[in-house]
């Protein structure tokens, strides 16, 4: 019998050419374009394994693991993605996904990676399986120094957080109870302090810590 899945991706051609291409191999019960849409779906449909995209709207594919796992936490997901960057593969994995593979995998080796990761199997792209044995068996990530921590505000540290875990600008606003201005005169203030400069460091700098759990 083949396995079902569910196909988490905010591009919509992406979706319908995995469901085309994994058609034979698969039974696709459902598909979701971010984490609002996705968490449903999976509760709904309880599929044998998620398929994941990364990056998303509204939190990315950590934030859809955390929240199935609240309801659902024997659920079990498959990162595919486009980024092959280690952050990337930490935090899904620390999150709780059980393989993550990039898109230039081939439609019989995704089908294949599908069925491992239902039978309980972790899978990973090759290159990719040496970020993951660095980071659980080498050294932890360095913990925050006091200095670094120290010198935001409370505020600011809630922000730092919430952009850990991938929220936009708007959507931290929303949980903060601020204005999306205010939000970024935090994100600004922060980058200045810890002397990164981008969006993109910053995250990393807080996911190096721990700051995103």
């Amino acid at each position: 019998m083949n396995p079902s899945v569910v196909i988490v991706d905010d591009h919509e051609l992406f979706r319908a050419g995995v469901r085309s291409e994994l058609a034979a191999h698969v039974e696709v019960v459902g598909d979701a374009d971010g984490v609002e849409s996705a968490v449903p779906a999976i509760l709904a449909t309880e599929p044998d394994v998620v398929l994941l995209d990364v990056h998303m709207p509204g939190g990315g594919g950590v934030e859809v693991i955390r929240q199935v796992a609240k309801v659902r936490p024997e659920q079990r997901f498959l990162a595919l993605s486009v980024s092959d960057a280690p952050d990337d593969v930490i935090a899904v994995i620390r999150a709780g996904a059980r393989g993550y593979v990039t898109k230039s995998i081939t439609p019989a080796e995704l089908a294949d990676a599908i069925r491992r990761v239902q039978d309980g199997d972790a899978v990973f792209s090759p290159r990719l399986a040496g970020y993951v044995l660095d980071a659980f068996t080498g050294a932890a990530p360095a913990a925050p120094a006091d200095a670094d921590v120290e010198v935001l505000t409370p505020r600011e540290r809630e922000v730092l957080q919430h952009i850990a875990r991938g929220y936009m600008y708007k959507e931290i606003a929303l949980r903060l109870d601020i204005s999306p201005k205010t939000v970024e005169a935090h994100v600004s203030s922060v980058l200045r302090k810890l002397q990164l400069s981008s969006r993109h460091e910053l995250s990393r700098w807080a996911a190096e810590r721990g700051l995103d759990l």
